[in-house]
């Protein structure tokens, strides 16, 4: 499965899901579990108070987060990419997700 998370913009590729807010991309993966491929957006929106919503960062947390807890688990050939204009957001989903991957990775042995 291929998850795309944005909140405007459309996939240039074929996705199998487009998820439009940090609870979509959440509840995709409570239905289906980890797909094999995401790419996410860091900025998705404002509320009505222009107060910003949660973030493809929260949503990358999330994910480590359900791993280490043993609800739902990144798939053995699990890629991703950070379409995200947003250079800091891009480097923190990035950071979080290869840290993370990598350690489960050394201490799988």
């Amino acid at each position: 499965m291929r998850l795309y998370l944005d909140d405007i913009r459309e996939p240039k590729t074929s996705f199998d899901a487009i998820v439009r807010n940090y609870d979509e991309a959440v509840a995709f993966v409570k239905q289906n579990g980890i797909p094999s491929y995401i790419s996410f957006d860091h900025d998705l929106g404002c509320d009505e108070d222009m107060q910003p919503l949660k973030s493809g960062h929260d949503f990358a947390k999330w994910l480590v987060e359900m791993d280490i807890d043993d609800k739902y688990k990144f798939p053995d050939d699990f890629d991703f990419n950070v379409h995200s204009a947003n250079p800091i957001g891009r480097n923190n989903i990035e950071s979080i997700l290869y840290n993370y991957l990598e350690f489960k990775i050394s201490h799988a042995m």
